[in-house]
């Protein structure tokens, strides 16, 4: 008997394609079969090496050998990252901005490799559409907080601003619409899984570019601070667990230790402190990022913010009694800045490295090593930002939660935006009613 006689006697068995039992077949199939190859797909940049470092480092260990290609190239990796600080803030949100894409593109990377569908027409398409309109809403919404006097400046974007969430979402509803023309009978399952992971990818990485950009526009310290310490923490985790570390920390990530995380949690909590003690001086690092109209551009000048001034601080009755007899002033003079840092630096240290652990899980659930090979001896971008994104998250609620106050710079921009007849009404109430308080005579 033929195969073809058996598919028309037992329409149900896998293969028919008009079964709705095949269709059906297919759903534990896609969920369950994870291929080899994925891998050698997305490519690993731990196992990746230019030719000329293998070549130079053929004659040592493989455990050395590591050691010193991830060195060189964390060097590089920092060079780079004082040379876009040294290029304003303004490099920092495009680095923000092309780090996200390139995050993103790995991570929907992994999940065409899992469900093998990259034949499956307009689904890639489809994901970086619904990038394109994430990041024209988030970024869309910083036009309007920071650069409300530009705007109003220029008709063709007074006009996208006023409806700028009615074009979002149409943008949004034209992908959801795109989407459901192009579902496939018997792709159903992989289809929606590559749906929501899409959207996942899209909460992970474009969100959390967004609170970066945001942190950057409350001042570069708030950007450079986070980060370093995410950096700290990494290399200096590495270290000490590289030369000291004996008890393994957790099954998720085997080659993390106890030593390693409390040797790079104390290191980067101290080197912390002291870059911040040092940031803090300078207005070009503290002062919020605002469009300053009679200069036309971006200001990076203003009064110190009174968190990065330095001040007194006496200390506790019973420490005092204590420096006095050893003949130490009981007064401490630093910028409240470093009680920021201070706690960044304990976030960074404790909770920070969750970041690098979920990951961990993620790859050991996909059976890779790395998201990507673009960094040789460290994998893809994903793997150098996966902390970076929980710290951003972190930095923006501490900021709106403890430091953000109203701006009045802020208020006189939205003052702007109003019709000539309406800013002369809010100066005869603001006048009427800092009179009636006696604050003008």
């Amino acid at each position: 008997m033929s195969d073809q006689d058996v598919r028309r006697r037992h329409p149900g068995e896998r293969g028919d394609p008009d079964s709705e039992t095949a269709d059906s077949d297919a759903v534990p199939e896609a969920a369950d079969s994870e291929p080899e190859d994925v891998a050698k797909a997305v490519g690993q940049g731990t196992d990746s090496t230019p030719e000329v470092l293998d070549g130079a480092l053929s004659g040592l260990p493989p455990r050395w050998r590591n050691w010193v290609i991830r060195g060189i190239f964390t060097w590089v990796m920092i060079a780079g990252f004082g040379w876009i600080i040294y290029m304003g803030p303004l490099a920092l949100m495009a680095i923000t901005l092309m780090v996200q894409v390139k995050c993103f593109s790995e991570i929907i990377n992994i999940g065409y490799a899992v469900y093998r569908i990259h034949g499956l027409p307009w689904f890639r398409s489809l994901s970086w559409w619904f990038l394109l309109c994430s990041n024209y809403f988030f970024y869309g919404e910083s036009l309007v907080d920071y650069f409300i006097v530009l705007v109003n400046k220029l008709e063709f974007l007074r006009v996208l601003v006023t409806y700028h969430r009615l074009i979002s979402f149409v943008l949004y509803i034209i992908g959801f619409v795109w989407f459901v023309l192009s579902l496939v009978k018997k792709y159903y399952m992989k289809q929606f899984s590559l749906f929501a992971w899409t959207h996942v990818a899209l909460l992970i990485v474009v969100t959390q570019s967004y609170l970066i950009i945001q942190n950057i526009f409350e001042g570069m310290i708030w950007f450079i601070v986070p980060v370093s310490m995410i950096i700290i923490n990494d290399v200096m985790a590495y270290m000490f667990g590289f030369f000291f570390g004996r008890t393994p920390l957790i099954q998720l990530s085997p080659k993390k230790t106890w030593e390693g995380f409390i040797g790079g949690g104390v290191a980067t909590v101290l080197m912390g402190l002291l870059m911040s003690q040092q940031l803090a001086r300078y207005p070009y690092f503290t002062c919020p990022l605002e469009y300053n109209e009679s200069l036309d551009g971006i200001s990076f000048q203003c009064e110190q913010p009174p968190q990065f001034v330095s001040q007194d601080f006496a200390l506790p009755a019973c420490l005092a009694t204590l420096c006095r007899l050893v003949g130490v002033s009981p007064i401490l003079r630093f910028s409240p800045f470093l009680i920021h840092a201070f706690v960044m630096g304990l976030f960074s240290s404790i909770i920070g490295p969750f970041g690098g652990f979920f990951a961990s899980g993620f790859k050991r659930a996909f059976k890779i090593k790395d998201f990507g090979d673009l960094i040789p001896g460290h994998g893809g971008i994903m793997d150098r930002f996966d902390c970076q994104f929980l710290m951003a998250t972190f930095v923006n609620v501490y900021i709106s939660t403890f430091v953000r106050s109203p701006s009045a710079h802020k208020i006189l921009q939205q003052v702007y935006t109003l019709k000539p007849d309406q800013q002369v009404h809010l100066y005869a109430m603001l006048r009427d009613g800092l009179t009636a308080r006696g604050l003008l005579g």
